[in-house]
């Protein structure tokens, strides 16, 4: 698979916009989605209001849409800037359909930074819905900039009221993480339940939307439905991302080559067939790896091939006839474990790894299949 550096992965994801505090700011394309939508509801309704400004009222429908997408540019900022005062490696903020996202690297935190990080990014909107409303005080009422401004406003109170509701993916759900993960000691069990949090949040939102209208007796408009299906179904998938995430971590530390790998025994390349059968045989259930002149394991003898060959010639077969070759470096230690294993064994190729003991000697083979399903708890599919 090939990789790009960072200004092709930021053209992939959207516009470059440039950095605040040396973290880049892309806009993904997705925002315009979001921009078209907002001109389109909110442009008859401005005209209606104001006739006398014609095409403008679009005009001012877009720059709501401006001021919207700053809104959530300081949220993620917000977020940024608190992860940078505690040293975390902050990677970039993308702008979304969805609003957006501040991206972390690998980090070490505890429940009350943790909190406040997430609680950073809807204080920020609480604080322009404060801004907004003493501009308001300011307008005449009546006016463009005063409608604007009222908009601005209580949307920013609205996400930060729906940002600080408990279960993720919302920054709430930290909360309710923080809680766990403070009395459990493990942030993966915080997360987990933080999720499920989420889900029931789900519910609740579907419940106040519907159940009303279906107590008076009224059917709910395309629209709400739309809207609905498009929220839900976003918080779903965010906080079920989460539970799947959490639950992976938690697997991790069970992940380890000693654990996971089958015994093996070294033979020199240049052996013959003969000699790997005699081994095999020696030593039952046991996979032999050929190991060249270094002592590095560069093949792995194939039990059906060598059981085909012929007992009178098996003297005079190479071993290297009979062997899948491993990929260049596929070995790892014995203590190998956790992220460490399987961010080591992504970068390799091939499905099959050698394992050795501190002096180097093969004690083990490992089999990608047997890491995947350590990882994922599922069995791994088996290749087409």
């Amino acid at each position: 698979m090939s990789s790009s550096g960072p200004g092709g992965t930021a053209r992939r994801e959207g516009i470059a916009l440039g950095s605040i505090a040396g973290v880049p700011i892309i806009l993904a394309y997705s925002w315009f989605l979001v921009a078209a939508l907002i001109v389109a509801v909110f442009g008859p309704q401005v005209r209606q209001f104001f006739p006398n400004l014609g095409a403008g009222a679009y005009a001012v429908a877009f720059g709501y849409a401006i001021l919207l997408l700053l809104s959530v540019l300081a949220h993620e900022v917000a977020h940024a800037l608190i992860a940078r005062a505690y040293r975390w490696p902050t990677t970039k903020i993308v702008l979304t359909l969805w609003g957006g996202h501040t991206q972390f690297g690998d980090l070490r935190s505890t429940p009350g930074r943790s909190l406040l990080v997430a609680l950073a990014g809807p204080a920020a909107n609480f604080l322009l819905a404060l801004a907004g409303y003493g501009v308001l005080r300011i307008l005449p009422s009546g006016t463009v900039g005063w409608l604007v401004a009222a908009v601005f406003t209580y949307a920013n109170l609205l996400v930060a009221v729906f940002n600080v509701l408990p279960g993720l993916p919302l920054d709430g759900g930290r909360i309710v993480e923080s809680a766990v993960w403070k009395a459990t000691g493990s942030q993966e069990r915080g997360t987990i339940a933080a999720g499920w949090a989420g889900r029931i949040i789900v519910v609740l939102i579907l419940g106040l939307l519907f159940i009303p209208p279906y107590m008076r007796g009224d059917t709910p408009t395309l629209s709400l439905v739309l809207v609905a299906a498009l929220l839900s179904g976003f918080l779903w998938m965010g906080a079920g991302a989460a539970i799947t995430n959490a639950r992976l971590r938690l697997r991790l530390p069970r992940v380890a080559a000693s654990a996971l790998m089958e015994p093996a025994v070294s033979l020199p390349a240049g052996s013959t067939a003969a000699a790997a059968r005699h081994l095999a045989e020696q030593h039952p259930g046991t996979a032999v790896v050929v190991t060249a002149a270094t002592g590095q394991p560069e093949a792995v003898v194939d039990r059906d091939a060598l059981a085909s060959v012929p007992p009178g010639t098996a003297e005079q077969i190479p071993v290297q006839s009979v062997a899948r070759p491993l990929a260049p470096g596929a070995y790892v230690p014995e203590a190998a474990a956790g992220q460490e294993l399987v961010s080591y064994l992504a970068k390799l190729q091939g499905s099959e790894y050698a394992v050795i003991d501190s002096d180097g000697a093969v004690t083990g083979l490992l089999r990608q299949a047997a890491v995947v399903t350590a990882v994922t708890g599922k069995p791994a599919r088996p290749p087409r």
